[in-house]
């Protein structure tokens, strides 16, 4: 039983690392929200209760940030579906199947998410140069596909490895395929697990700035990340406009996050739970 004390300590824990970690975040916001520090001091006039909100449109129209927005929109959407639909066939195939050479496979799996992006973009940007595919939009998603399937197989082998064995053994029985157990039975079952790999591939696809650099110079295929990069480098040179910047380019994370908060968390939950 936990003593009024202790809950009390625990609670100040928390607190303190929830500010640690909010400080920064609120640190930008409210940067954004200041007086724009590159206008000058003429046009720094007092906005509503103080703040500024029109530094945001300003960001947006300065840094050209409508084209970027729609380019990763288009490529996690890509990424985000092609992965998931994957990591789940591949996940249930080597969580619920006996086959030769499986343990081989799924090390080989393995490799996508023990290699870093950066011992592996050169020569991927060599092969995709041969097929003729660099500066396109495949460039930038497939690798982003291969990396993310590779954590995906993980986690969803995961979940399916802990599946009831007798429910499977009872779809069976009842005349049900493996396909037909894996969308009827197991994946409704496994939505926060499914959920998390989706929120997680959202965060890693939306932040990726390495490949789309690499793979891609049109302005058409620049990205989010890379359109705040340059805006930093071009479009302004004060620190106000750029932490606006910075807020629109986090936002969809942060309100897809908060928007599935709780079955992400209840996913990360039963996965440690589980192995």
């Amino acid at each position: 039983m936990i003593s009024k004390g202790e809950r009390a300590a625990n609670y100040l824990i928390l607190l303190a690392f929830a500010a640690f970690a909010l400080w920064p975040v609120l640190t930008i916001v409210a940067a954004a929200l200041g007086p724009d520090d590159s206008a000058g001091s003429a046009a720094q006039g007092a906005g509503l209760l103080g703040l500024h909100p029109e530094n945001f449109a300003a960001a947006w129209r300065q840094g050209r940030f409508g084209q970027s927005m729609l380019t990763s929109v288009a490529v996690s959407a890509f990424v985000v579906t092609c992965a998931t639909v994957l990591s789940v066939m591949s996940g249930y195939a080597f969580g619920t199947m006996t086959f030769r050479g499986r343990n081989v496979l799924f090390y080989l799996f393995l490799l996508g998410i023990m290699v870093p992006n950066e011992a592996t973009v050169v020569p991927l940007y060599f092969d995709l140069r041969t097929l003729g595919l660099t500066d396109t939009f495949w460039a930038i998603v497939l690798p982003q596909v291969a990396q993310s399937v590779a954590f995906g197989t993980f986690w969803m082998r995961t979940y399916f490895r802990a599946s009831p064995v007798s429910m499977i053994e009872a779809a069976r029985l009842d005349g049900a395929n493996s396909w037909s157990i894996l969308w009827r039975i197991l994946l409704p079952l496994g939505r926060p697990a499914v959920t998390t790999l989706v929120v997680l591939t959202f965060m890693w696809t939306w932040n990726e700035f390495l490949i789309p650099l690499v793979m891609a110079t049109s302005d058409e295929l620049r990205t989010a990340p890379l359109g705040l990069a340059f805006f930093q480098g071009q479009y302004t040179s004060g620190f106000t406009l750029l932490a606006a910047g910075a807020v629109i380019v986090a936002a969809p994370v942060v309100i897809l996050y908060l928007f599935l908060q709780r079955r992400f968390i209840q996913g990360m939950l039963e996965g440690a739970v589980r192995e």
